[in-house]
């Protein structure tokens, strides 16, 4: 009788016992599918889901504002549950199996865990981690409430630990910058085929204008159309007219003296009134606009919004000492989101065409960052805004025609050149 309640007691311990481990595994999935789910899911969609009124989103963007707290809570957690499974299936098969159960609970656990509370939970977490994140994030916000006093130990024991390795930690810091995180988003939907290239080239050109600067997409002046205000008044008209140019800066005595913006249909306005008049009488600074001037280092960001603000569509470029390097149009701006803007009175070459033996032939004036949009390249602009500039700083020399370089991976060679300034360049990749 006493042999017969002893094995009943031994039974029922056993089974409460097996049952206890169930259900730590459980909570030990559940912990390692919480992290996982909280790690992986997108902050944005997240955010995306709880401006539409989730509240469980809402909750795991509020605990995943703090990663290293979050992780910390959920490792203790997840450490706590795996110990305590392990120590009780290691007394459980001992008591089973005698010596030999050490061995067989380690083997049957690993697997046990490996498969039920790691791999299974993680799989599921991050094949739908924002809709996991939102279900976890309220019984996860309630450990990491309870676990925090023991978390924020760890956290200086660990913090310590590092310091003396010469490593810092700041949790306040992005790993990665938001910027980048959309621009690398973007470049692998385009390779996979999901997002096409003139969509990631907009959006990234729409990123990039806070970085850039007026100096790096102006007009140079010596390509500025100008029209001198001492001509006579039929000259001046002419000039206008055969122009393609809408607005046309004016200069008295040197180009670098601009003194106003002529537009064609403040023109076309003032030659309605003089028809019945004498033409002689016309003064083209009459109907002109104040020049805007605008430094070199202006973003582009800046500059657009500041075009919009004044209702301006031009302005002039002035280094450091005031003189005139360039010209810019909101239309530049544009340009470098939605790509070229053509209208009817434009009648350019390409600036790259493809010769016969597969080289490009490209325009020294050429932006690096405009060859890299069309050929999906990657030179570097860090240097050089042009694709003339690129090959003079890489050669640290004014080259000669028929020179070649071969450098960032594609070789160069001297087509045409005016003077100092290298106009024409074959380019391939190597």
């Amino acid at each position: 009788m006493h042999a017969m309640t002893d094995l009943t007691t031994l039974d029922s311990a056993f089974w409460i016992t097996a049952g206890a481990i169930l259900f730590l595994l459980v909570l030990s999935g559940f912990f390692s599918g919480s992290e996982t789910a909280l790690t992986a899911a997108s902050r944005g969609k997240l955010r995306s889901q709880a401006d539409k009124g989730s509240k469980g989103a809402a909750r795991a963007l509020s605990i995943t504002q703090d990663n290293e707290r979050l992780i910390g809570s959920v490792l203790l957690g997840n450490n706590l549950v795996n110990i305590l499974a392990t120590s009780l299936a290691t007394a459980l098969f001992t008591q089973a199996f005698g010596e030999s159960g050490v061995a067989l609970a380690t083997l049957v656990m690993t697997l046990l865990v490996l498969i039920f509370a790691e791999v299974l939970p993680k799989t599921y977490a991050i094949t739908n981690a924002e809709t996991a994140a939102s279900a976890v994030a309220r019984p996860i916000s309630v450990v990491v409430t309870v676990f925090s006093p023991v978390v924020r130990a760890v956290r200086v024991l660990v913090r310590g630990v590092l310091r003396l390795f010469g490593v810092k930690i700041d949790p306040g810091a992005n790993v990665l910058a938001v910027r980048e995180e959309i621009a690398g988003a973007l470049s692998l939907g385009q390779q996979e085929g999901i997002v096409e290239k003139e969509d990631r080239d907009r959006i990234l050109g729409a990123l990039d204008l806070a970085d850039r600067t007026v100096e790096e997409i102006m007009l140079h002046r010596s390509s500025i159309e100008m029209i001198d205000v001492a001509l006579p008044p039929s000259d001046i008209l002419s000039a206008a007219l055969q122009s393609r140019h809408t607005r046309l800066p004016l200069f008295r005595d040197e180009p670098e003296n601009i003194v106003g913006i002529i537009h064609a249909k403040d023109l076309a306005r003032a030659m309605d009134r003089l028809v019945r008049k004498d033409i002689a009488e016309f003064e083209v600074l009459d109907v002109a606009m104040e020049p805007y001037f605008i430094p070199e280092t202006t973003t582009l960001d800046d500059q657009m919004r500041e075009f919009l603000r004044r209702r301006a569509h031009f302005a002039l470029v002035v280094d450091e000492y005031g003189s005139l390097q360039g010209l810019l149009t909101l239309e530049d701006i544009l340009e470098e989101i939605v790509g070229e803007i053509t209208d009817e009175f434009d009648h350019e070459e390409d600036e790259v065409a493809k010769t016969p033996d597969g080289q490009y032939l490209v325009d020294g004036s050429m932006t690096i960052r405009d060859l890299n949009r069309a050929h999906d390249w990657t030179l570097p602009d860090d240097e050089a805004n042009t694709v003339a500039g690129l090959v003079i700083h890489e050669a640290q020399m004014i080259p000669t025609v028929g020179q070649v370089f071969s450098f960032h991976g594609f070789r160069f060679e001297v087509i045409e050149k005016e003077a100092n300034r290298i106009t024409k360049l074959k380019v391939r990749a190597l």
